[in-house]
């Protein structure tokens, strides 16, 4: 298990983790918003765009969030057809979504207090991002037992119990 604060992120979940899943990978947050990532030639891009590509190579994405992104966020997912066209795309909006984790082929996760957005993920400044704090580990009871809660989650099975259904956008159930 490897500790990782502020910028440490940054590098450890959308250079190490993302980049590093093969098969698929799930992002749980809370806030999304038009995260740019450094790309090919120092160029940034479109988190999306990273996304888009993964879906591209044959890796099933989960997304769940739990509010509405903003329209700068919609207007660069509108541009990546693959979302839309794509079975192994899943998106969900929960609004009692209020976990951040990223786990890459069922054999990495980050567990952290980081949103998916520049604040969060440690892409601004040292001046403009958020106080973060988080793990990576590579535990296998750990990654298992994480990914049967998440499981659990996707599937619907906290959904018609939830005491939130009235402002709920989407149930799963």
């Amino acid at each position: 298990m490897k500790l990782v604060l502020n910028h440490d992120t940054y590098e450890a979940v959308l250079k190490g983790i993302v980049p590093s899943a093969r098969r698929f990978l799930w992002i749980f947050t809370a806030d999304i918003k038009d995260l740019f990532v450094e790309g090919p030639g120092k160029r940034y891009i479109p988190f999306l765009e990273v996304l888009a590509e993964k879906l591209k190579e044959g890796v099933e994405i989960r997304l769940v969030h739990a509010k509405e992104p903003g329209p700068r966020f919609r207007a660069d997912f509108d541009r990546y057809p693959e979302f839309l066209q794509s079975d192994a795309f899943e998106r969900i909006l929960c609004p009692r979504m209020h976990m951040k984790a990223v786990i890459a082929d069922g054999r990495i996760a980050y567990v952290g207090s980081a949103n998916l957005t520049g604040a969060g993920m440690g892409a601004k400044s040292d001046h403009r991002r958020n106080f973060e704090a988080g793990f990576v580990t590579e535990d296998r009871e750990t990654v298992r037992g994480l990914m049967n809660y998440m499981d659990q989650f996707f599937v619907g099975d906290f959904c018609e119990k939830c005491q939130r259904r009235d402002v709920c956008p989407e149930p799963i159930r």
